[in-house]
């Protein structure tokens, strides 16, 4: 008898910058429990991203196919694997100040998709937000002689397909990037950042999570 397939809750949050690379990424944490390294499929390529696994614990397997919004650089991006989630930190290709307006290319609303509010700061705020140095430091790159045998993610696509992902252990550091536990009700009536003057007008949903602004995460 198969188990039941369920999309996961994915959480995310970015940072931008015109001029350096290392402060031009997404934060991207895949919450799926109890999923083996043996039963874990991931394909990450420039425009999109593949998910599937098999949850010991909950007893049912986990997919999602994600279409981003730009180009990612999936050798120059990072992941670790934990007995919770698979959290990914995707290099974006271009340099540029502006934020993403969304996360997927398709402008939908999906009900698995929600702020990371941990990890969330506004465009304008960003020279004012902690770094991320140190964590970022203590990981590997995905490509390359980097972390998870030299694995070049950029390559997956045609020559592993779906394969699975050998050595993914646990990085130093990631702890902070693990998704949280959300209320139900913290993507639900989020603001598109493109309707900024209809969104004046709305009760401000954000004092439940610390005063942290509530972004859009339509597709």
């Amino acid at each position: 008898m198969s188990t039941p397939t369920v999309t996961p809750e994915v959480t995310w949050a970015q940072r931008s910058s015109d001029s350096d690379p290392e402060r031009n990424y997404v934060f991207l944490t895949i919450v799926a429990a109890d999923v083996p390294e043996s039963d874990l499929k991931l394909d990450l390529q420039p425009t999109k991203l593949s998910f599937k696994g098999a949850s010991t614990s909950k007893k049912v397997t986990y997919a999602v196919d994600l279409e981003f919004f730009a180009e990612i650089d999936p050798k120059e991006s990072k992941i670790q694997h934990s007995g919770r989630d698979i959290t990914l930190v995707l290099r974006k290709k271009e340099l540029k100040e502006e934020f993403w307006p969304r996360l997927l290319k398709d402008k939908v609303k999906v009900h698995f998709l929600k702020t990371n509010f941990d990890k969330w700061v506004d465009e304008d705020e960003q020279d004012e937000a902690p770094a991320d140095d140190e964590m970022m430091n203590q990981m590997n790159p995905m490509g390359g002689d980097g972390g998870f045998g030299g694995i070049d993610f950029s390559k997956l696509g045609a020559a592993q397909g779906m394969g699975g992902l050998p050595g993914m252990g646990g990085m130093p550091g990631m702890e902070g990037l693990e998704g949280e536990d959300s209320d139900d009700d913290d993507d639900e009536d989020m603001p598109e950042l493109e309707n900024d003057e209809d969104s004046k007008d709305k009760p401000a949903a954000a004092s439940a999570s610390g005063d942290k602004p509530k972004i859009e995460e339509v597709a």
